[in-house]
């Protein structure tokens, strides 16, 4: 992400609330960026198919498209009266994560900002199918809004893996931290960064590795893993002029330090990598991340290599079946 120029809202038809937009909003009035809210509708009662279409289905799906675009403009016009840039766009598209995908690929958008549900019976926020599948298949940043969050006093929390356990590159890491940096500097935040490493898998590491001796105690293996992820986590900070006042290395499993830490710090976005095994597979979220997201109490901000090539096929005329 090099600029903040062009950000895609996706409102959802069905709520009055729109989560998104009004973080979309916030950023654009931050940066200066053009604003487009965009609404992805498919109706498989007015869809047809290939081959017992209608004029009167087509007719149908164009007018009930141009009822979401009536709407999207008086939202706009209000947008527009703070000051802000925004255009309106609704495309008729299934699935809804591959409509959104091919959206952001055609219009170059640098962000796309999408809510997640609140559950009553569930009493927190859940991950749609939807969410999954943009994390998994869109290639632009996806920053996913939750209800609320500490935005008066911005805090942004770069999580970062400098040993690259994860199999995750090298760059990522660059490209996190200078996220949450061209961030910070356009709403006048803070930057907190973040590293987790649990202390059984690096005991069972430093086991199995031949630079430190298996028979030192258990709390001597943990202390020098520990030296090991400072030494790596301090020279990340260091080359990209970081302050250690505000970097969090902590012992535990990631999907239990994380959520607690920024609960504590009152983090308002978390921006974390999505996590690639080599580029001959795809892009995957394993069930730690899941869990991370699941409890986490702010937004997220999700990143893919920059070499990564969605699966979802972006021809602009694609349109859904």
């Amino acid at each position: 992400m090099a600029e903040f120029r062009k950000l895609l809202a996706v409102i959802d038809p069905t709520s009055e609330q729109q989560p998104a937009m009004d973080r979309a909003a916030w950023l654009a009035g931050q940066t200066g960026a053009r604003l487009e809210l965009f609404v992805c509708y498919y109706n498989q009662y007015l869809s047809g198919d290939r081959f017992f279409d209608s004029r009167g289905l087509k007719e149908a799906r164009e007018e009930t498209l141009e009822h979401l675009r009536s709407r999207l403009e008086e939202v706009a016009g209000k947008l527009r009266a703070d000051g802000l840039e925004v255009t309106t766009d609704a495309a008729w598209d299934n699935p809804l994560h591959a409509g959104i995908v091919r959206k952001a690929v055609s219009t170059g958008a640098d962000v796309v900002f999408k809510d997640t549900h609140y559950h009553k019976p569930a009493a927190r926020v859940v991950f749609t199918n939807t969410d999954w599948n943009l994390i998994r298949t869109c290639p632009v940043p996806l920053w996913l809004v939750k209800p609320g969050g500490n935005w008066d006093e911005v805090r942004y929390l770069a999580a970062v893996d400098p040993l690259h356990e994860h199999e995750k590159p090298a760059a990522l890491d660059d490209q996190i931290i200078n996220t949450a940096k061209r961030l910070a500097n356009a709403s006048g935040g803070q930057v907190h960064t973040f590293h987790a490493y649990d202390p059984i898998i690096a005991v069972a590491d430093a086991a199995n590795s031949t630079f430190v001796p298996v028979t030192l105690p258990v709390e001597e293996l943990e202390a020098k893993m520990h030296e090991r992820h400072r030494e790596h986590f301090n020279e990340l900070l260091e080359f990209h002029g970081l302050s250690a006042e505000t970097a969090h290395l902590v012992p535990g499993r990631t999907q239990e330090v994380l959520p607690a830490l920024a609960r504590e710090t009152e983090v308002s976005l978390v921006i974390m990598g999505a996590v690639a095994r080599n580029r001959l597979k795809r892009i995957f979220i394993g069930s730690t991340a899941e869990q991370v997201m699941d409890n986490l109490p702010c937004d997220l901000l999700v990143l893919k290599p920059a070499w990564f090539e969605t699966p979802v096929h972006v021809d602009s005329g694609h349109r859904g079946d």
